[in-house]
């Protein structure tokens, strides 16, 4: 009988045994189900030692701190709930929890840095977390002039390494997210004008698919599923590594950093300067409009930050109109690309990182830029200001990028579908615990902003890239009409049972149907 014993003690016996109902009492393993998954005993199944998880995989449940780091959210409004997670150490244990919950139909969610805020993750509930932060794998290849990073690796964390090797990549406006999970949404951030966005570097992924299977993803391998990766990736497997083209340092990486702060009387003057650059916005720049209130002055207030990609002298030329205005004060300074994001605003990087927090955004896409427009959303938030003292930590943000290298890519390159924008309008809503009257306040002045600023955003409907999305918009204003029809047939093509179900605003299995039936 030593081949039936050595046959039982294989890996893959086991876990066929597993999923037939012979280990183990519970009578979840030998009928799998739909539906109500509240009572499935993670704990019991996770735990048992038929899986063989990799040495360096952990196994979390609530109660510990080590599970509340695995998932910890950047934003607690409207969150997903989790009674399980995992911190698998192998590629191999990414393919067996797959699997597993496949056949289990048990939900889980890919987890890099907990930045996802759309509100359709609270439709996943009860669930296992899959949590990557640990993966940070980093390497740069300088002769092909690429980078490969794990999905555990934050933005922050590809600045130092990339500048002293010499490169530079685009990437997000702030940086505590994963740098995959924001590739796989489209990438959006100041470099657009030169660099283009970030899907736009990528050159492969490495990913788990719905059938538990590891490939690699790019346009020589599985090119129609590379496509769909630009721009809807989260909803087609778990990338275990992402790898990137990189950009030689742009004027040596040192870069004209400019803050700027306007008392409210002169922000519709400020908005007309920004308003000139409809026509003729410089590749190499980039500002972002914060409005906000100022604690210490007891007003709302106009800040701006402007970054120019090249020599200080011409972008100082650049912002002689907004010198010219008399603002309250300025800060002025040449930084290089890997302090970049540590310096805007003053270190508001930090601040706005902060997690665990109550933030509700509504978003849009902008293809225009309008003085009046903007000045009503200013009226607007100052008004909620005033009558909401616990809303005076939210902000009003337009994000004025270049879109040139953007556009250079063709529409049909890539699931992304607004490649026409050249930035972002961002209500960020943020109050305490327990202050509803602010929450519901919120609320209906996010609406109400969305719709105002839809008016002159250059877009006749509401449209807004998938990774800033809140989720209410609508499929059509998400992914677009015209991309919706191929990415669903991938969906079923690659994800028929709709295993990764839970994601910011996931595919549906048909179209046109209701998103929200799908879940």
């Amino acid at each position: 009988m030593t081949w039936l014993s050595s046959l039982l003690s294989s890996q893959w016996t086991r876990l066929l045994l597993l999923s037939s109902g012979s280990f183990g009492k519970s009578s979840l393993w030998s009928n799998p189900f739909s539906g109500d998954h509240s009572r499935f005993d993670y704990k019991e199944f996770l735990t048992h030692p038929a899986h063989l998880w990799s040495t360096n995989t952990t196994i979390l449940f609530p109660g510990s701190s080590d599970f509340e780091d695995a998932t910890a959210r950047w934003t607690v409004f409207s969150p997903p709930t989790y009674s399980a997670a995992i911190r698998p150490g192998s590629e191999a244990d990414i393919s067996r929890i797959v699997k597993l919950a496949s056949l289990y139909k048990f939900p889980f969610l890919t987890r890099g840095a907990g930045h996802g805020y759309s509100i359709t993750l609270s439709d996943f509930q009860d669930g296992l977390a899959l949590d990557l932060s640990q993966w940070k794998s980093l390497e740069i290849d300088e002769l092909a002039e690429t980078i490969t990073i794990g999905p555990g690796v934050t933005i922050s964390e590809v600045f130092d390494p990339l500048y002293e090797a010499g490169f530079q990549i685009q990437s997000g406006t702030c940086g505590c997210p994963s740098l995959v999970g924001v590739t796989l949404g489209g990438g959006a951030g100041r470099y657009q004008g030169i660099h283009g966005l970030v899907i736009d570097a990528l050159v492969s992924v490495r990913m788990v698919t719905a059938g538990g299977e590891s490939i690699e993803v790019s346009r020589e391998s599985y090119p129609d599923l590379f496509w769909a990766v630009r721009g809807a990736g989260a909803n087609f497997g778990v990338v275990t590594s992402a790898t990137y083209k990189v950009n030689r340092l742009v004027n040596d990486g040192n870069f004209l950093h400019a803050d700027f702060y306007f008392p409210a009387q002169k922000s519709y003057e400020y908005f007309k300067i920004i308003e000139t650059l409809n026509d003729n916005f410089p590749a190499n720049l980039a500002t972002i409009v914060l409005i906000n209130y100022n604690a210490s002055t007891g007003d709302i207030q106009v800040g701006g930050n402007w970054v120019y990609f090249g020599p200080e002298k011409e972008g100082m030329e650049i912002l002689a109109p907004v010198f010219d205005l008399g603002p309250i004060s300025s800060v002025v300074s040449v930084v290089p690309y890997k302090k970049l994001l540590a310096t805007t605003g003053g270190g508001y990087d930090t601040l706005v990182c902060q997690g665990h927090t109550n933030r509700d955004l509504y978003s849009l896409n902008q293809k225009a830029y309008s003085a009046s427009g903007w000045q009503k959303g200013f009226d607007k938030i100052a008004k909620f200001f005033n009558d909401n003292p616990g809303g005076r930590n939210s902000a009003l943000i337009f994000e004025v990028f270049a879109n040139q290298a953007t556009l250079a890519v063709a529409s049909d390159e890539t699931a992304y579908p607004w490649r026409d924008a050249k930035g972002y309008i961002i209500g960020h809503f943020i109050w305490a615990d327990g202050d509803t009257t602010t929450a519901a306040a919120s609320n209906q002045l996010g609406i109400e902003l969305r719709d105002e600023l839809l008016l002159t955003s250059g877009y006749d409907e509401v449209s807004v890239f998938v990774n800033y999305a809140r989720g209410d918009e609508g499929i059509e204003s998400i992914y677009g009409r015209d991309k919706l029809p191929r990415l669903v047939q991938l969906k079923k093509t690659w994800d028929p049972n709709n295993i990764f179900a839970y994601n910011n605003y996931p595919l549906p299995l048909e179209y046109p149907s209701s998103q929200r039936d799908e879940l």
